[in-house]
């Protein structure tokens, strides 16, 4: 998948004696269907989805158990909307559309990516300290 060959943005912030670079693109970093990507993560999710569903909400800093609430329609309101939330967040391109059917046919697929894409958003951050002469 050309999922990997991504042009990467540098954006930098300057606050006083540090510089913040965080590297944006406007793609996931991983495909829907990724999961060896991180093992353990996809392990966890196999075994106990409603477990890992939680504490990747909780992760993203929404209420621990949000994504219980998934059982109660046909669409999976929670994981339709924490996909829109992530997109946003990161400024990933997509559509509701794609973010509907992906929650819908492939539930846990969809966690897995939204916490891979956590994961690598938050790595991406580095702090540089720099003192002024």
């Amino acid at each position: 998948m050309p999922h990997k060959d991504y042009a990467i943005n540098r954006m930098t912030t300057q606050q006083p004696g540090q510089f913040m670079i965080a590297q944006t693109n406007d793609q996931w970093s991983s495909g829907i269907c990724d999961c060896c990507d991180n093992v353990p993560e996809c392990c966890f999710s196999f075994w106990c989805f409603p477990c890992f569903a939680c504490s990747t909400a909780r992760k993203h800093g929404e209420c621990l158990c949000l994504p219980l609430l998934d059982g109660f329609g046909f669409i999976p309101a929670i994981t339709l909307a924490m996909r829109v939330s992530v997109r946003s967040r990161y400024g990933i391109k997509g559509s509701i559309c794609k973010d509907c059917a992906y929650s819908t046919f492939c539930g846990a697929c969809s966690w897995c990516q939204i916490s891979r894409e956590m994961n690598i958003r938050e790595q991406s951050l580095t702090f540089v300290t720099h003192r002024a002469k």
